[in-house]
């Protein structure tokens, strides 16, 4: 094999935001499992040498399945709704709690309910202690509610103000709006930012004939 040519790549942290420190953790359904170093692309930046990447897997009938990872690619395609979020903010999906502590940071959010079905990944998150790692302030807004993110309706009965979702395990999939406005529905969110958006924007032009540019989405 011929060697690989040009400079090393460099090693980076996979965000300049805010990265809890997680610990590994076996279950019967879920894992945590940290790679030592990593070559991770971005969403939006070139490729990079991670350290120390947290990587959260779900047992299949075929084996583990890396379901979220603290990879660029995964945050970046994230953080985008965390920092333009405001007000009454519903997470649906806990995933590593990233988002969440994201969303807690930001001084336009006043609260930030994370909605989670599975028992399990809430213990992941609570072993390793990720709300605990942010300043005071932001973690006295988080809430966690156990339920259907298909379901779940505010306790109150009060609409939120910014609806993120992210429970899906690709980061395209036909139909997603859709499933996302029944989530609007139920909360009576005003705005929203979910997994994928972009590139289900972009599918949906493609669809239509439409250009993939800011033409074709005001169409």
């Amino acid at each position: 094999m011929a060697p690989i040519e040009g400079p090393p790549l460099p090693i980076e942290p996979a965000t300049s935001l805010f990265m809890p420190t997680y610990h590994p953790f076996q279950g019967e359904r879920w894992a945590l499992n940290i790679v030592p170093l990593q070559v991770c692309a971005g969403y939006w930046t070139p490729a990079r040498m991670i350290r120390d990447m947290a990587v959260l897997l779900r047992r299949e009938a075929d084996g583990l399945r890396s379901w979220m990872s603290m990879t660029p690619m995964e945050l970046e395609s994230q953080e985008i709704g965390c920092l333009l979020a405001r007000g009454r903010t519903v997470v649906m999906g806990m995933g590593m709690g990233w988002a969440a502590c994201i969303a807690a940071l930001n001084p336009a959010v006043t609260t930030v309910t994370v909605v989670e079905q599975d028992p399990e990944v809430l213990a992941v998150i609570d072993q390793c202690g990720v709300f605990a790692q942010l300043p005071p302030g932001a973690a006295a807004k988080i809430t966690i509610r156990q339920g259907d993110a298909y379901r779940w309706t505010p306790d109150d009965g009060l609409p939120v103000d910014t609806l993120l979702a992210d429970i899906w395990l690709g980061l395209h999939k036909g139909g997603r709006q859709e499933e996302v406005r029944a989530m609007v529905a139920n909360t009576g969110a005003a705005a929203v930012y979910f997994w994928g958006q972009e590139m289900n924007i972009a599918w949906r032009l493609r669809e239509l004939g439409l250009p993939v540019d800011a033409a074709g989405i005001d169409k």
